[in-house]
């Protein structure tokens, strides 16, 4: 089964990092996704820009703000595909992201979500043009 780990993270707290102590965070997580990747369990990770920019129907027309969606400090900062026998394998194999262990000094955190797989969707005639 496939999980997609969300990695939150707080912006004021990764800024604030020296050169240095960034440099050591972004090997220790290089290190994780080689250990995934030998152990089968990776499927693919990547780190993801502090802002973003939602989309969302408000009375009837596209609205364009800002992000992130939800007002909180800790927002999404990177993810990870990763497959695994059951949920117990999953947070066995999240739990050692750094992410998971940096929470007190920076506020880091791992949303765990298992994905559930769909047959693709078929093209509609008005798709085809």
């Amino acid at each position: 089964m496939k999980y997609l780990c969300l990695a939150y993270g707080e912006e004021e707290k990764m800024n604030a990092l020296s050169k240095s102590e960034m440099d050591a965070l972004v090997s220790r997580c290089q290190i994780y996704d080689q250990e995934l990747q030998k152990s089968g369990h990776l499927i693919s990770g990547m780190s993801l820009g502090w802002g973003s920019t939602i989309l969302r129907l408000r009375n009837g027309k596209l609205s364009i703000t800002d992000g992130p969606y939800a007002a909180t400090k800790e927002v999404v900062g990177g993810l990870v595909l990763i497959e695994a026998r059951d949920l117990n394998e999953a947070i066995q194999v999240a739990s050692l992201h750094p992410a998971a262990r940096m929470g007190e000094e920076l506020g880091w955190g791992i949303e765990l979500r298992p994905i559930e797989e769909f047959p693709p969707c078929k093209p509609t005639p008005a798709d085809q043009g």
